[in-house]
């Protein structure tokens, strides 16, 4: 079979990859369809970000959906043909945080495509792939381009739960990359009563208004909008943070009123900090990181049409041209999700 792999920065090639048969309670599946995500970008341009670093080549991705092709010995649940979700998220399940209830924290997390541990874990951007089956949350209904926004979806609504109670409140998302507009639309659902959105792109701010925000913010035109939010030691009560940008952190926080909640999701490395402002105005800093029960939750908005996630994917381009689905995915004046059909 074929598979998308990164050798190192700008160095990534569609390559042939053994096959594999499932066993004991796993499947096997053809992939439909993979998204590009913020983390691949980082692998194609810098060959990681911070201190993560590609070490060894390794498949890229894990936003994917696919459709069950075998059944491993104790499968019952799922069905040969079926479109399924595939979440990439494969805690041990033993370790302590997981016994926690925090398999987001696993010790020993098996992520697709994450340079974090060495060997590297590999990715789902595959023809074909065995997972686990409790990995496959059943897609009846969805397009296999919405079942791969499950993975991205899944993470802003564990920012969401990280954030608290939302309703009523007024929320501010700095960043409308795909993670910023799925932001929106969680916060929405769970009852935000004012959404203002800021990014530097006019495309990109025009999905984020498509999706439900109240106002949106072209920071680059317009660097003192943002100022009236600050009066009176600040407006919003939630801070979704999805660029990883400090400057836009800075602003957010600025806007923010006396004890209102930061949601960390943007990872651009390490950032500096106004901890005075911080401090005074005793906000709470709180990191959100990648998901686990949400993945399912995700799915099932996404079949009940709860959460419309359909004007997100501006581009589909077939395996055999994979690799441009990295630059188009790069260029933010006209792409917000670029996903890569296998099928």
């Amino acid at each position: 079979m074929k598979a998308i792999i990164a050798h190192a920065a700008k160095d990534v090639r569609i390559e042939d990859y053994p096959e594999e048969e499932p066993g004991a309670g796993e499947v096997k599946l053809r992939l439909a369809t993979g998204g590009v995500c913020g983390s691949d970008l980082h692998y194609y341009h810098h060959g990681g970000f911070g201190t993560v670093r590609l070490k060894e080549p390794m498949i890229l991705g894990h936003e994917v959906s696919a459709t069950v092709t075998a059944l491993g010995p104790g499968v019952q649940a799922l069905e040969v043909g079926q479109l399924v979700a595939v979440s990439p998220s494969r805690p041990c399940r033993t370790c302590r945080y997981c016994l926690q209830g925090l398999p987001n924290q696993c010790l020993n997390m098996r992520f697709y495509g994450s340079a974090m541990p060495f060997p590297h874990i590999q990715g789902a951007f595959r023809e074909t792939l065995v997972a686990d089956a409790i990995q496959c949350v059943p897609a009846d209904g969805l397009t296999p381009g919405e079942a791969a926004m499950a993975e991205p979806l899944a993470v802003t609504l564990h920012a969401t739960r990280r954030a608290g109670e939302m309703l009523g409140k007024r929320v501010i998302v700095t960043g409308c990359g795909p993670i910023g507009v799925l932001s929106i639309l969680a916060a929405r659902r769970a009852g935000a009563a004012e959404i203002v959105a800021t990014d530097l792109s006019d495309f990109t701010l025009s999905l984020a208004r498509q999706a439900g925000a109240d106002r949106v913010i072209n920071t680059k035109n317009e660097p003192e909008a943002l100022a009236a939010y600050s009066a009176d030691k600040g407006t919003f009560d939630v801070l979704y943070e999805c660029s990883g940008a400090a400057a836009a952190l800075a602003g957010g926080i600025a806007a923010l009123r006396p004890r209102g909640i930061i949601v960390q999701l943007g990872i651009g490395g390490d950032m500096s900090l106004p901890m005075l402002a911080i401090t005074a105005k005793e906000l709470e800093l709180r990191g959100s990181f990648r998901f686990h029960e949400e993945f399912a939750v995700g799915v099932d908005l996404m079949r009940k049409r709860l959460i419309d996630v359909r004007p997100l994917i501006t581009h589909t381009v077939p395996l055999a041209n994979a690799i441009s689905a990295f630059e188009i995915a790069s260029d933010r004046s006209q792409a917000m999700k670029a996903q890569i059909a296998f099928n």
